[in-house]
């Protein structure tokens, strides 16, 4: 085999289409279904956060009737099932890799169901498959019940009694909204957040990045890369109407908000008192978006055909810092951590992994003939969203062809 494509994600399935295009033989290993993070590892009422006229891969754009909602889970699956039948890429599912190797020059790829020996490979199997929890969470009573976002459902499987949601981005925000709305109490710890409007100016805020080519922005003009791939995700949400999903709007609905969870002290939790600080951080940075955003449309003959600019109103804080509570009061009962997600690489045999675990690539260019997909700014700032796949698996299949070329293989370079 030329190519071994892991996992049929969107990103493997992206690659997949132009590795087909390329006249480049392979196959893509999936260890569930297609899909399968998106079936299995999402919460029930999860929306995608980008608009669907947004949701687009090689070949295939959104036509449905509604170019401004937002894709629930089911819709997204039968999105990604219907690209993957009008693929050719062979997909062999419920095949789970064990292992990968170097082997003669190429790889050896184990499987719960064989072995496979490929000239190059390609690692799609995403960045959100293991939830990043601190140390401390050891700490917590045993009383307490606490999960994962990854574990986490629908407010009816928790037990009874308020939650304290730890992480305050995109997830940790529509979990505290969510478990809110069910009538329990909610407090969320806040640590470094991305403040951004559902809409701004009557457009969504997808349209302006978008538009202004800030998603395009590559890895290779970003000062401080490391920095810029561990940017929190935004404080999103999408649903049946458009709606903001900031600290101001939860604290309305009654969320208490406190600081980073900095330690736990028996059955007292501590919290640090960088809340002030975390909040001005996020609206200095949405404020100067929102500049660039203007300055943008008013160079490029936007600004007299939208609404006036506007800005948000500051974060609204507590009166009073909130710096520790006793879970011996009783009030929570569980302790949702939504502190990220890392990819799992147990499988990866190989010495390109950094001290903590990271994946060392540049621009997805992991090492000779191995290759990453759908890791955050993998290539540009979309790299992670859904459309970001196209312009990502473009680019590294054309480097795979030009590589498997200059070793004599007989692929077609034409696009």
């Amino acid at each position: 085999m030329t190519v071994l494509v892991i996992g049929a994600g969107h990103a493997g399935l992206a690659m997949g289409h132009h590795l087909a295009r390329r006249g480049i033989d392979h196959v893509i290993l999936e260890r569930g279904e297609v899909a399968n993070a998106w079936r299995h590892e999402r919460w029930d009422s999860l929306r995608l956060l980008t608009p669907n006229w947004q949701c687009r891969l090689p070949g295939q754009a959104y036509v449905g009737t509604d170019p401004e909602g937002f894709m629930s889970m089911p819709e997204l699956i039968a999105f990604l099932d219907a690209y993957a039948g009008g693929l050719d890429s062979p997909i062999h599912t419920d095949t789970r890799v064990t292992a990968v190797q170097a082997w003669d020059d190429g790889y050896r790829v184990e499987t719960d169901r064989g072995t496979w020996r490929c000239r190059a490979l390609v690692m799609a199997t995403g960045a959100t498959q293991l939830p990043v929890v601190p140390a401390l969470a050891e700490a917590l009573p045993p009383w307490v019940t606490q999960l994962t976002a990854l574990a986490y459902r629908r407010p009816d499987r928790l037990p009874p009694g308020g939650v304290l949601v730890v992480g305050a981005s995109a997830t940790g925000v529509q979990l505290a909204d969510e478990l809110r709305r069910s009538g329990r109490p909610v407090t969320l710890a806040v640590g470094e957040h991305l403040r951004l409007p559902r809409r701004y100016r009557g457009r969504d805020i997808q349209w302006w990045l978008e538009r202004a080519g800030l998603l395009d922005q590559r890895y290779d003009e970003v000062e401080d890369l490391a920095r810029a791939r561990r940017q929190p995700s935004p404080q999103l949400v999408g649903g049946p109407a458009p709606r903001d999903l900031d600290l101001n709007a939860l604290s309305e609905r009654g969320v208490r908000l406190v600081g980073r969870l900095a330690g736990i002290a028996g059955s007292r939790l501590q919290f640090a008192g960088s809340l002030a600080m975390h909040c001005a951080s996020a609206d200095l940075k949405l404020g100067r978006l929102l500049d660039n955003l203007d300055a943008w449309a008013l160079a490029h003959g936007w600004h007299e055909h939208l609404p006036a600019p506007e800005r948000p109103a500051p974060t609204r804080l507590p009166a009073r810092p909130c710096l520790g509570l006793d879970l011996a009061d009783g009030e929570i009962r569980t302790v949702l951590w939504a502190t990220g997600f890392r990819p799992d690489y147990a499988w990866l045999k190989l010495p390109v992994l950094d001290a903590r675990g990271r994946l060392t690539h540049r621009g997805g260019v992991v090492a000779p003939g191995l290759y990453a997909m759908g890791l955050p700014f993998l290539r540009r700032r979309k790299s992670g969203a859904i459309h970001g796949a196209d312009d990502d698996a473009r680019e590294l299949s054309a480097h795979l062809a030009a590589w498997l070329a200059k070793r004599g293989r007989r692929v077609s370079l034409t696009a």
